[in-house]
């Protein structure tokens, strides 16, 4: 009798734990863990791929081997007129694109985050202040704005962090300045403020962490916005200048052979399309489940 309670039991919990095992695979996780890891592999490739494949430099290109097709010996992805090959520069490439893309978003995040919440929080006459110093930075066009500061101190990776920053730092803290109007006068924030907390204390411990999700969400598409800046920038030539590599000014100077040789500007294109998409794609599901 015992044996047979116990054979029953077996079969009882073996489905309930199957179910618990591929619940990961439902079409709502399977919509952040595919452009997630996609994401994840991008990123690996170009920091990770140069090294395992044992790439060279991406500007160590000979003539002789100028405009190789596709799927060819040691090029997979051919050659450009210079004779480097494309794969090695996309990769590298790569690298300035998230670097620039994080580095941006990250100082646009930590500067714009700390203002709005000093605006949003103490309110009156420094809010005054901050909130119409970003108007006028909102006034400018993001891109003249960005060209303008890039031009006038040099291409460089910190340079073009500095400089797309600019319109970083106002969208962020817009954004924590709304969510704190929102939050500062909850009860939790009413009952800190009885219990004798500092206003510096409450709002960096009380209210940013409640503010914290929302800037997360934007992040993403905020790399995304970004990396396609830096694209633009280095494509009208005030960004990653040649011989360094980066996705923008690949296409500028494929596009003057884009009839003989297509492939030179549609490869570095599908690297930022798809790298932008699935920042996007990240970016939305997170909001979906924060939203939640």
């Amino acid at each position: 009798m015992a044996l047979q309670t116990l054979n029953r039991s077996r079969i009882l919990v073996a489905p309930i734990r199957t179910g618990l095992r591929f619940r990961w695979l439902s079409r709502r996780n399977l919509a952040l863990i595919i452009p997630a890891g996609l994401l994840l592999f991008i990123i690996a490739a170009c920091y990770c791929g140069p090294a395992l494949f044992h790439l060279g430099p991406p500007s160590d290109g000979n003539l002789a081997n100028a405009n190789l097709p596709m799927w060819t010996k040691s090029h997979w992805l051919g050659t450009d007129p210079l004779g480097n090959d494309i794969l090695t520069r996309c990769l590298f490439g790569g690298r300035a694109s998230f670097e620039i893309g994080f580095g941006a978003v990250g100082l646009g995040f930590i500067v714009g985050s700390s203002v709005g919440l000093t605006a949003g929080f103490f309110g009156g006459k420094v809010e005054i202040v901050i909130m119409r110093t970003l108007d006028v930075l909102l006034a400018f066009p993001a891109l003249i704005l960005a060209m303008a500061v890039a031009a006038y101190l040099g291409p460089s990776i910190f340079t073009l962090i500095a400089a797309i920053s600019f319109f970083t730092v106002p969208t962020y803290a817009r954004i924590t300045r709304a969510q704190v109007l929102r939050n500062r006068g909850r009860e939790y924030v009413i009952v800190a403020r009885i219990m004798g907390g500092r206003p510096w204390y409450i709002a960096f411990r009380h209210v940013y962490p409640n503010v914290l999700p929302t800037l997360l969400t934007f992040a993403p598409l905020g790399i995304g916005v970004t990396m396609l800046v830096e694209a633009a920038l280095s494509f009208l030539g005030v960004g990653i200048r040649p011989p360094e590599p980066s996705w923008g000014n690949m296409i500028a100077q494929a596009q003057a052979q884009l009839s003989q040789h297509p492939s030179d500007v549609i490869i570095p294109g599908v690297f930022l399309l798809v790298t932008i998409t699935c920042l996007n794609l990240v970016g939305e599901q997170i909001r979906i489940r924060w939203a939640k």
